[in-house]
């Protein structure tokens, strides 16, 4: 009805009574989350109150996302911001407790379901820096910062983590996010106990990838079985893995990069080692190894793709906007899991449509780069319009600001970052006594500091194992008992043996003596192994040849078109 919208002009008869409904508004954040989609969702949801309230569902929900964006502000301080605007602060003024149950009437089902319909791709496909190629690109990445209440119903869902100094004082929760790099908006989230791990919370995000999306994402996420579950969605990937994985050289490509096989999944290697040159005049070394399913090297060099996996980088970003910018660094309100539920929804619910702002303001200026949008700036200015906004007005103070951006977007465009600069940093944890027993050795500069050379050199596909590091542990205890490589080495070799004839079925003991394996029972067992993960077609007892998909491609070449 219209004398219930919280951003329509009531008829002048009714300019005199006040209304239930007029807290029920965002501010100028109503444009994106207008009463009517707040009402279809409460009664998708089943949550609309049966019989008409002095605070009802609808103004709930606002609430919720008004408590938010006021997070460090109590029940009664936040109603004051949303009332500020009517005559004599408001058709009434409830309790603390009326409010807390109007949260428990509501319930975390409302608030997950407007997330869901406002999440997802934000930028135009022609909007600077949100592609690569065709696809756009994403990041997944989780965040295990988000501090809850330390009270018995949240320990009971969350536990708390133990340290070598102690219990740590507040539980905390963690927070998976598929984000959009290009303008760090979330297609998707979950979030529950840090008992669980990442790649456990990432699986219930993969079906929202499809066919036009690239995933980049960091070495958590390289387990075989969750990279083939990946490529199933139609997505492409960049992924680092971890440098102790030693994958089969299938094909060297002529840019250096090689093609592998894990299980059934046909992926490309790229091991690069990148040295940076800061304005101090320091020099910084890494190296980074990438698994992909561009297979193409002409399309799609190394080069570039080494460079393409820094954007993973802006899910980090968003995390800081969400803990630190809206956040604060405060905890949590809510004492059970059901109030962290409906807590966690608002948060991302309106961190989203803060995002769909500053993006709706970059894209009124062609060739603006999302990464200049000020997040600070932007929710700033949704504070105050909170409290300049009158609900029963219902002009939202546009009539003489731009249409289709109004004030915040006006904001961001007034506030624009430079283009931003290539920086490095160390990470550090900052705290007095740090859980961790020993810091690892930081290259990196402890301030930041602008990198003024970056150079991208490619490695050789490997041939032998590497030799063992006596800094690393588990290479230590391997010394310790005798242990003798026959990682990527031995395989390798091995391959390059049995492709001379694709078709001979070999034992294990005449490779060992060719190769001159001296531990012939281990390597037996290893070809074993191989088998069980496809690189190998066992034939008879002890005796193999090489799978399908390996006789199809020659060891040093590869015929891409």
């Amino acid at each position: 009805m219209p004398d219930q919208c919280a951003i329509a002009t009531p008829k002048s008869p009714g300019l005199g009574r006040e209304s239930v409904f007029d807290p029920g508004h965002l501010g100028e954040l109503t444009r994106y989350l207008p009463v009517e989609l707040v009402d279809e969702v409460l009664e998708e949801t089943r949550t609309l109150q049966r019989r008409l309230r002095r605070l009802p569902s609808r103004v709930g929900v606002y609430f919720v996302l008004a408590l938010a964006l006021f997070p460090s502000l109590g029940y009664l301080r936040v109603w004051g911001k949303l009332t500020a605007g009517f005559r004599k602060g408001g058709p009434h003024r409830p309790s603390e407790k009326a409010l807390r149950d109007l949260r428990r009437r509501l319930g975390p089902a409302p608030l997950k379901t407007l997330f869901e319909m406002v999440a997802g791709p934000i930028a135009q496909p022609t909007t600077a820096g949100v592609r690569y190629r065709s696809w756009r690109t994403v990041a997944f990445d989780g965040c295990s910062a988000v501090k809850v209440p330390d009270h018995e119903r949240n320990r009971a869902w969350l536990g708390k983590v133990r340290t070598r100094l102690g219990w740590a004082g507040y539980p905390t929760l963690r927070l998976m996010a598929l984000c959009e790099t290009g303008t760090r908006g979330l297609i998707g989230a979950v979030f529950g106990p840090i008992s669980q791990y990442e790649t456990t919370y990432a699986r219930q995000l993969l079906p929202l990838l499809n066919k036009t999306m690239l995933l980049l994402a960091d070495r958590g996420f390289d387990a075989d079985g969750f990279l083939t579950e990946t490529a199933e969605t139609g997505a492409q990937f960049v992924i680092r893995v971890t440098a102790r994985r030693r994958p089969a050289v299938l094909a060297v490509l002529p840019d250096g990069s090689y093609l592998t096989r894990l299980g059934n999944l046909r992926i490309r290697i790229i091991d690069a080692e990148i040295t940076m040159t800061t304005s101090s005049g320091e020099r910084v070394h890494d190296r980074y190894r990438i698994a992909t399913t561009l297979l193409d090297h002409h399309r799609d060099p190394a080069k570039t793709l080494v460079r393409l996996y820094h954007e993973r980088w802006e899910v980090e970003s968003a995390f800081y906007s969400l803990r630190h910018t809206m956040l604060d660094g405060t905890v949590l309100r809510s004492s059970d899991p059901s109030g962290l539920h409906q807590e966690m929804w608002a948060q991302l619910t309106v961190y989203q449509v803060l995002r769909i702002a500053m993006v709706d303001a970059v894209e009124s200026q062609p060739g603006t780069d999302p990464d200049r949008a000020s997040f600070t700036i932007a929710l700033e200015t949704a504070r105050e319009q909170i409290i300049l906004t009158g609900a029963r007005a219902g002009d939202l103070r546009r009539a003489s600001l731009p249409v289709l951006i109004g004030a915040i977007g006006t904001a961001v465009l007034g506030g624009l970052l430079p283009s931003r600069r290539p920086r490095t940093s160390a990470r550090a944890v900052k705290a007095a006594r740090s859980r961790y027993p020993t810091q690892p050795t930081e290259p990196r500069p402890r301030r930041s500091r602008n990198i003024t050379g970056l150079t991208v050199l490619l490695r050789p596909a490997p041939n032998t194992p590497p030799p063992p590091s006596p800094d690393d542990p588990l290479d230590r205890r391997k010394a310790v008992r005798g242990f003798r490589p026959t990682g990527a080495g031995h395989r390798n070799r091995v391959f390059h043996l049995l492709s001379t004839d694709p078709e001979r079925t070999w034992r294990p003991l005449e490779v060992a003596t060719i190769l001159k394996i001296e531990n012939a029972r281990s390597f037996a067992t290893q070809m074993s192994q191989w088998a069980a993960e496809g690189l190998l077609h066992k034939v008879g007892y002890g005796t193999y040849t090489l799978a399908e998909a390996w006789k199809t491609t020659t060891l040093t070449a590869v015929g891409l078109a």
